[in-house]
């Protein structure tokens, strides 16, 4: 919605004005403006749009997640690094469905720009493998699932990567 420096500006003049109201003695007031400010504070660490568009990805809407994603029109300048690493990865998996070029483009960059969550990385580089094995690239995909595997500490994926390393017998 706002750019990210926008935002932090905005977060601190309304802790500006929740201040003005506290010494106002409208503690109530100054409490409520408070969190408002925390709001913005929120949605500069974690982008409003990559939000929703997780939250159609997770319904399996991917016209509706590319709807949210592009309302993104600079991602260079409206995001952090690490939401722009997400904003990648999430182009990268819907792209991994019809365009595993373009795909393996979103999710080289996601993972050089970064992701907070182990799994989701460990996601992103089982994806690249997956990419590499089909473009009869083993030895990348060998070394990109082991990554994967180290970065899964809780196992999540252990079931897609038993699979790819069923296919990558047969290449």
């Amino acid at each position: 919605m706002f750019n990210k420096n926008i935002k932090l500006v905005l977060a601190a003049l309304i802790t500006v004005w929740s201040v003005y109201e506290f010494t106002q003695g409208h503690i109530m007031n100054g409490i409520s403006i408070l969190l408002l400010a925390g709001l913005f504070i929120l949605f500069y660490f974690k982008n409003e749009f990559i939000l929703l568009a997780f939250l159609q990805l997770r319904k399996q809407n991917f016209a509706g997640a590319q709807k949210w994603l592009g309302y993104i029109k600079n991602p260079s300048a409206a995001l952090t690094k690490k939401q722009e690493g997400y904003y990648n990865y999430l182009h990268g998996i819907m792209l991994s469905q019809t365009n595993i070029t373009q795909a393996e483009k979103y999710l080289k960059k996601a993972v050089k720009f970064g992701l907070a969550m182990d799994h989701d990385l460990a996601m992103a580089k089982l994806q690249l493998a997956g990419i590499a094995m089909t473009k009869r690239r083993k030895r990348e995909a060998t070394t990109l699932m082991a990554e994967a595997k180290k970065l899964d500490k809780h196992g999540m994926l252990k079931e897609q990567m038993q699979m790819m390393k069923q296919q990558m017998k047969k290449i």
